[in-house]
């Protein structure tokens, strides 16, 4: 008994032959040179041609065998179970649908339809079951055509026929004039005898299999009394004059199984006490993996029940086949190969169609042409084409912004046909391309990013390519399924893959952490850490764990980031530690480890190149923030200003509003009022075209506390500044700096005469700064409230 999940079969012993044939002839003329020194002429003679005759025999019988095999696999053995019996007389009658099984109600519509329509056409995508829909509708009213049912099937030996092989075709059946030529009106001529023929009698005519419209557009429209005209074709029929059509599509998963179970049944070797398949939930899957294509799943349901496989078996091979990474060895299975040939829509395509097709498999979203080019390797006009074959053979679906996919129910079947039709190094070059591209171009709009600098909710547009916020929301989806891939794998990326896949996925974080995506950002990087990828490369996983730790301080947790960015420290080399620890020494200073942190930040500072300007300024912002916290205000003023110019120089628009922020407490600690009025105002500029409501936030306190402290008269702009920063504060979960605006909020109001007000702030500041464990604050709303209540009572 052959088990479902074997290996690939193949005989190699011809090709085995014919090396061995080649090899022995090569060393028999070596032979024979050295035969021709030592021994005598004649065996030198005798030697020579017969090294020529046995390589050419060798090489001749391994054509003849290679083609014979290839043409052996083009011709898929019938069935027991095929949905269409003929008459064996070969005579053009109505043949009958053997175990036909569900589209009762399309059959029914058909029949309606036959009754009052002249021309009806049962249409689908290819290998839907069109034909046996038609026929079977053609059987069930054969009682309404007592002159007699024709049926043609209008392909021969797999090739449509022309319009004039049809009309010869039918004028033989009917005993009329055949046309003498190709032409428009000696066709015209002979379909009008086959009407003058058919006309007044109750005739069904079937054409079966029709490619394309011309092959039946001479015979529209026809005879207008009894006879009656149905087309069983494809999508290339879709608006046809003279014919109403009606669409049928794959069947449901009910009828797939009932059809799965039903060609069961009739095989020989089936066993008496197997399980039901319409009972076993594992068939309804086996049969969504195959597409649910009628034919498929009969010759599955067929073979399953003659071998013995068990269902479970069975989908698990398919399983196996269809989910296992691209870049991954795999035999492929006895029940995956019959799945694939029998496949004839597949097979019907152009070569070129069919193995776009298997490559747009490794894509599992939307994708748009110039992606789908580069996947295949060709030139976007012939891609064009042929997505447009694709297109009309429903292979493919368009999606918004000029993308394409794979029908998501033959996107299983598009997976086994790649692993069986392409080796592993196809593959992977095909993965590889696809990543390049997609990383170029995410790296190109992430670097916009920053030049742009507008929030995603600006009311101008730019066109898509010079859109990186278009572009990204666009393709979002694709970028995450492909950073994404391996993360199921076995083994590594391989090495013209990994480079490339580690640049899109840091591209894409980039942009998530631009936007504020913060749930999105933490999914991808905790992707790229379930990676085998990952394991093996220490680097990748530091800069995911360093990707986490400015997650988590951006959700303002400083101790999940501490321990998240002191493995990036350990686990990334000299060469990528520079952010890791100057990442770390903010975190620091978030949990007051003020020493630590100006360590960590002077180490970075060390380790960084000198070509990187804007990495040195960011560790000049952080030593700038540390040394403030520590009272150092002029060693502090010096980094800020240092960092601020840096920033400045190289556009980076958030970094130089950060400094900024910082400069107004510096100044406003320096008793240096005026430049830390410039500088708050300078640091609300700049935030207006920087998407950073939280860093924003900071900067209105800033400015709000800075004026309460130094221009008590301008109480009403701080409480402005300051309510503005309340409600970007509570857009996010409570924090520290929600407790201290809250407090400086109060003190505006009381510097405004507005008591209760103030008290309201102060006790929600106590509140929220007891939720944070902001004691500092605590005490400090405390002390308000008490003094408040002190001067109530005198």
């Amino acid at each position: 008994m052959t088990r479902p999940g074997g290996g690939r079969g193949g005989s190699r012993w011809p090709a085995l032959i014919a090396i061995g044939g080649v090899v022995g002839s090569i060393l028999a003329n070596v032979a024979s040179n050295l035969a021709g020194n030592l021994l005598s002429e004649l065996a030198a003679d005798l030697l020579g041609p017969a090294t020529i005759v046995l390589a050419a025999g060798s090489v001749v019988g391994y054509l003849v065998y290679e083609v014979r095999r290839r043409r052996a696999d083009r011709q898929v053995d019938p069935e027991p179970t095929d949905v269409l019996a003929a008459p064996t007389t070969g005579t053009p009658t109505l043949p009958y649908t053997a175990e036909f099984t569900g589209r009762g109600e399309h059959v029914e519509t058909v029949v309606g339809l036959l009754a009052r329509e002249h021309a009806v056409a049962v249409l689908g995508r290819r290998a839907v079951g069109t034909s046996a829909c038609a026929v079977e509708a053609a059987n069930r009213c054969r009682e309404d055509f007592p002159d007699g049912q024709l049926y043609l099937d209008l392909r021969r030996r797999g090739r449509p026929r022309s319009a004039k092989e049809v009309l010869t075709a039918l004028a033989r059946i009917l005993g009329t004039a055949a046309p003498t030529s190709g032409r428009p009106d000696a066709l015209a001529a002979a379909a009008d005898a086959l009407r003058g023929q058919l006309d007044g009698r109750a005739i069904l005519l079937v054409l079966d299999n029709v490619d394309r419209p011309d092959q039946v557009r001479p015979l529209l429209p026809p005879t207008a009394r009894t006879c009656r005209l149905l087309l069983a074709g494809g999508p290339a029929l879709v608006g046809l004059k003279g014919v109403v059509a009606h669409w049928i599509a794959e069947p449901g998963t009910s009828e797939a199984v009932e059809l799965f179970a039903t060609a069961g049944g009739a095989a020989p070797a089936a066993r008496v006490h197997r399980p039901d398949p319409r009972t076993d939930p594992a068939v309804a899957e086996i049969v969504d993996l195959c597409g649910r294509q009628p034919r498929t799943v009969r010759a599955l349901g067929y073979r399953t029940a003659q071998h013995g496989w068990r269902h479970a078996d069975v989908l698990d091979a398919l399983r196996r086949a269809v989910q296992t990474p691209p870049h991954q060895r795999l035999a492929v299975s006895p029940a995956a190969r019959l799945v694939t040939e029998r496949d004839t829509a597949y097979r019907a395509l152009p070569r070129e169609a069919r193995r776009l097709y298997r490559l747009m498999s490794l894509v599992p979203a939307p994708v748009d042409r110039p992606t789908i080019a580069a996947l295949a390797g060709r030139h976007p006009e012939r891609v064009t084409d042929l997505l447009d074959r694709l297109a009309a053979a429903a292979f493919v679906d368009g999606a918004p912004g000029d993308r394409y996919e794979i029908r998501p129910l033959l996107a299983a079947s598009a997976r086994l046909h790649l692993r069986d039709a392409d080796p592993v190094r196809a593959r992977v070059a095909a993965q590889a391309r696809l990543t390049r591209h997609l990383a170029r171009r995410a790296e190109r709009h992430a670097a916009n990013l920053a030049v742009l600098g507008a929030p995603p909710d600006r009311e101008w547009s730019l066109p898509l390519d010079d859109d990186p916020y278009g572009w990204f929301d666009l393709h979002q989806e694709l970028l995450r399924a492909v950073v994404g891939v391996p993360a199921g794998a076995a083994e590594t990326l391989p090495r013209r893959v990994r480079r490339w896949w580690f640049r899109l996925a840091v591209a894409l974080c980039g942009w998530l952490a631009y936007t504020e995506r913060l749930d999105e950002w933490e999914q991808v990087c905790r992707t790229v850490l379930a990676t085998p990828t990952a394991d093996d490369r220490p680097e990748i996983a530091g800069w995911a764990h360093n990707e986490l730790g400015v997650l988590r301080r951006r959700r303002h947790d400083p101790q999940g980031a501490a321990a998240a960015l002191t493995l990036a420290v350990n686990e990334r080399g000299r060469r990528g530690t520079a952010q890791a620890r100057m990442n770390l020494g903010l975190a620091l200073l978030d949990l007051g480890q003020l020493d630590d942190a100006v360590e960590h930040l002077e180490m970075s500072r060390r380790h960084r190149s000198g070509a990187d300007r804007a990495g040195h300024a960011l560790t000049d912002l952080g030593l700038g923030a540390a040394q403030l916290a520590r009272g150092e205000l002029d060693a502090a003023h010096h980094h800020l200003v240092r960092a601020a110019n840096t920033f400045r120089s190289v556009g980076d628009a958030r970094g130089y509003a950060a400094a900024l922020t910082n400069l107004v407490l510096v100044h406003a600690a320096l008793g240096e009022h005026l430049d830390a009025a410039q500088a708050w105002r300078a640091a609300l500029r700049e935030y207006e075209s920087v998407n950073d409501p939280t860093s924003r936030a900071t900067a209105l306190l800033n400015a709000g506390a800075t004026l309460l402290r130094s221009s008590p008269g301008q109480a009403r702009t701080a409480h402005e500044l300051l309510t503005e920063s309340r409600r970007l504060r509570r857009q996010t979960q409570p924090t520290a700096g929600l407790a201290r605006t809250l407090l400086y909020l109060g003190d505006a109001c009381a510097a405004l005469g507005e008591h209760t007000d103030a008290r309201r702030h102060w006790k929600e500041a106590a509140s929220v700064a007891e939720d944070v464990a902001d004691d500092a604050s605590r005490a400090a709303a405390a002390a308000r409230l008490e003094v408040d209540t002190d001067d109530r009572v005198t």
